[in-house]
């Protein structure tokens, strides 16, 4: 979840923050810090639930947004947003949250994976489309919803037909570059280059070799390899990815690594044959397994680490920071970098879910919505 750039709005996203401040003091959003021993980074739980099991946060419109994947199992509503007297109000209405098996999912959630505030302030929604983890598609579920924070008007949904949702799909993130969007197929290993005027949207790097998960990069934590069956290592295909400061570049990669890049222009140019593309592919970032990154307008890259519960910055010379690790950060998800500098982490213990330990939960209550400081440094590690 990127940096917003800084514009017009910038007085408007202060007054958003003033009252999420004000929401700190009133209760919900807790005012609890808690330091990490002998290092000067503090961790900032900004909320708690039992009913989600978030993995994306969104900060707009002088509001604070939360989703969670329906296939998690939890009673709460596909995207909230959290409110100063201590709820989680289905956004932007209860009837968007109210899909269920036989219910037209054109215009309600089927299962959220991740929120982004595009630089023009509005809140963009990713519903994969599939209720279960590595599911059949529901028909018309695969959309991206934009919406204003503010006002929670839905202005436009953008629905991806079969040929860009396909069989096995899962779209799973966003990022935006003047009027193109790009998307991560998590399921089967492309990206999704859509056109934000005309809707048209169109596969990109199928099937590529850094689009694909590797076999020899297990995912890793608490010292075990996480699988998706017994003895079957978990591989998540092209899963986050950032566009550069400039707007010239995108990079990406597999959840487990390595990232790639590609120059912007050739990406959106529909005449640019798959060939072509794949050979302007070039290698930007050797990272290891992560939960998700944001990149600020400075082109820094936080992301988490998943095998040490960490938080990283990677500046643009390539040079690896670790900012902190606290095992309260076990699978934090996709970051958001809010107005003020601080990171919000939405942690999501996923490995922990009962679907990865032959039906038992092993995660640990309530799931917790942290912030840190982005700036202050704990330590000089490459991950």
């Amino acid at each position: 979840m990127g940096f917003m750039k800084q514009h017009p709005r910038q007085a408007f996203l202060e007054k958003g923050l003033r009252r999420i401040a004000i929401a700190v003091c009133t209760g919900f959003v807790a005012a609890c810090t808690y330091s990490v021993p002998s290092h000067a980074q503090t961790i900032r739980i900004e909320a708690t639930t039992k009913s989600m099991d978030w993995n994306a946060v969104a900060l707009a419109g002088g509001h604070v947004f939360v989703a969670g994947p329906r296939w998690s199992g939890f009673s709460g509503p596909a995207v909230g947003l959290l409110t100063k007297n201590g709820k989680m109000e289905p956004f932007p209405d209860a009837d968007w949250n109210g899909w269920k098996p036989g219910r037209n999912a054109t215009h309600r959630f089927v299962s959220v994976n991740a929120l982004h505030v595009a630089p023009d302030g509005t809140l963009w929604v990713v519903d994969t489309g599939t209720p279960s983890f590595g599911g059949a598609l529901v028909v018309g579920g695969a959309k991206l919803v934009r919406i204003d924070p503010a006002t929670g008007h839905v202005l436009r949904i953008y629905p991806l037909d079969p040929k860009i949702a396909k069989a096995g799909s899962y779209i799973d993130d966003i990022r935006f570059n003047g009027m193109h969007a790009y998307l991560t197929d998590a399921g089967k290993a492309a990206l999704i280059v859509l056109d934000i005027k005309t809707g048209q949207a169109r596969r990109v790097l199928d099937n590529d070799a850094s689009t694909r998960a590797r076999t020899d990069r297990p995912i890793v934590m608490d010292g075990h390899v996480v699988e998706s069956h017994p003895h079957q290592a978990l591989l998540v295909n092209v899963d986050p990815l950032e566009v550069s400061p400039d707007g010239k570049w995108l990079y990406f990669g597999p959840l487990e690594g390595p990232w790639s890049q590609v120059p912007t222009t050739l990406l959106d140019d529909p005449n640019v044959s798959s060939t072509d593309l794949s050979a302007a592919v070039k290698p930007w970032a050797d990272l290891p397994p992560i939960g998700g990154s944001a990149m600020d307008v400075a082109g820094n890259l936080y992301f988490t680490n998943l095998k040490d519960n960490g938080v990283y910055r990677r500046d643009v010379s390539g040079k690896i920071t670790r900012l902190l690790s606290d095992s309260r950060l076990h699978w934090a998800d996709a970051p958001c970098l809010a107005p003020d500098g601080r990171l919000w982490l939405p942690v999501a213990q996923l490995d922990r879910l009962p679907m990865f330990h032959q039906g038992q939960s092993r995660s640990h209550q309530p799931f917790l919505l942290v912030s840190i400081d982005a700036h202050i440094t704990q330590s000089k590690d490459k991950p």
